[in-house]
């Protein structure tokens, strides 16, 4: 019998002394399968990790909500009670106080709304399409969020749904959302409080590896003369709004828990030094991407790469880590400072061998970058300037320029900071 052709290739035996090619593809793709699936397992059980308490809040706040409407007030059956409870904690980490008044404004717009065009028009399908359409429009008109849009939409339909079966629904619905509401609240206030340094040391995390991982690509590309790296380097680190919303996301709702949550007030001082640290980073994010895009018109100009410059980005990286560390275990940032100063040396060191137009501007954004990542740390902007200028140094300090050729003035642009 013919073997199929289609897989002829596996059948193949190379000749004697001559490389098995196929074998060599097959191993590099169940190599690259089998580390995919150890990533994938990765990711999936940080998100477990990450969102546990969530699952945990939810399950709390929706049983409890149930108790207190049902044995409490005497709800017969309290529905709304626990869906309030599980819409409040399900809203982004920062926003559950806003989200409980917007679902209680929402169900007041949907009651008022679905009971006056009930008492109007009857029920049946044409008034319920009816009555969402204007529901969702009377809310849009005096300015309510998208949540207060869906909240109102879905208890007009609850109201003209429901109301043919059972009466006096709009009391018990409203009465509801605020049993829902405040006891997500009290969960997430008192009994469950998240841990507000924890949850940003996780979101930081995704953030600052990017950027250091996208500095020491650089630094390799650099050494390498490797635009495609350099390149590759950038569009990661363009791609970087999940992270950078997910970071200010953890700092929005730390500053929740420590409001709401007496247990959390004493975290007050280390919450104020991330919270503002965020800016810093965020910009250290632009401007690492401004010293990417360089490099790879530096390499692909072929303009000199002294040897100190690769030296200079990688020690940023390496700033950057440190400083995730010592954020991580609470410890004055010290190493980090001293890594973005040794950056802004080995900078002044490449710019005084001499560098062409596009190394004046990775130079510059070095010395940029590295104010930043100070700033972050807990240092005064002014104060980091001055750092700066003084680890960048006179370049006849340093090396020294080639002979007969005048010192070059330090880069000036962009502006630090």
């Amino acid at each position: 019998m013919a073997r199929n052709r289609g897989i002829s290739w596996l059948w193949r035996v190379p000749a004697e002394g001559m490389p098995d090619a196929d074998s060599d593809r097959i191993a590099k793709a169940m190599s690259h399968l089998k580390h995919q699936g150890h990533t994938t397992l990765r990711d999936r059980w940080h998100r477990l990790r990450a969102t546990s308490i969530l699952a945990f809040q939810a399950g709390l706040a929706a049983a409890l909500s149930w108790l207190i409407a049902h044995e409490l007030l005497g709800n017969a059956e309290p529905v709304f009670a626990p869906i309030s409870a599980v819409g409040t904690l399900a809203a982004s980490v920062g926003q559950r106080l806003r989200r409980t008044f917007e679902v209680i404004l929402g169900v007041g717009f949907g009651v008022a709304v679905g009971d006056l065009l009930i008492y109007l028009l009857g029920t049946g399908a044409w008034q319920l399409g009816l009555i969402v359409t204007l529901a969702i429009l009377v809310t849009i008109f005096f300015g309510g969020s998208v949540a207060v849009v869906i909240q109102a939409a879905a208890t007009a339909v609850l109201i003209v749904t429901l109301s043919p079966s059972g009466a006096d629904l709009e009391i018990p619905r409203f009465v509801d959302a605020l049993v829902g509401g405040g006891t997500a609240l009290l969960v997430t206030a008192l009994l469950l409080p998240l841990n507000p340094l924890r949850v940003i040391n996780r979101a930081a995390r995704p953030a600052l590896d990017l950027l250091a991982d996208q500095l020491d690509r650089t630094a390799d590309a650099l050494r390498e003369r490797n635009s495609d790296a350099a390149h590759a380097a950038l569009e990661r680190l363009r791609d970087n709004k999940a992270e950078l919303t997910d970071f200010v996301d953890a700092i929005d709702g730390a500053k929740e828990t420590i409001t709401i949550s007496p247990a959390r007030w004493h975290r007050r001082n280390e919450l104020t030094h991330y919270a503002e640290a965020a800016d810093p980073i965020d910009r250290a994010m632009r401007n690492s991407g401004t010293l990417i895009r360089r490099s790879v018109t530096l390499i692909e100009d072929e303009e000199a790469v002294p040897e100190p410059m690769p030296d200079a980005v990688g020690h940023l990286a390496d700033s950057v880590r440190l400083l995730k560390h010592e954020f991580a275990v609470g410890e004055e940032p010290q190493r980090a400072r001293e890594r973005s100063l040794r950056a802004v040396s080995e900078a002044g060191r490449a710019y005084a061998m001499g560098v062409g137009f596009s190394g004046s501007v990775v130079i510059a954004q070095v010395r940029t970058t590295a104010s930043d990542l100070l700033v972050a740390s807990g240092v005064e902007q002014q104060e980091a300037n001055r750092l700066v200028r003084e680890a960048f140094g006179e370049p006849e300090a340093a090396s020294g320029p080639a002979e007969g050729r005048p010192a070059p003035a330090p880069p000036t642009a962009p502006p630090l900071g």
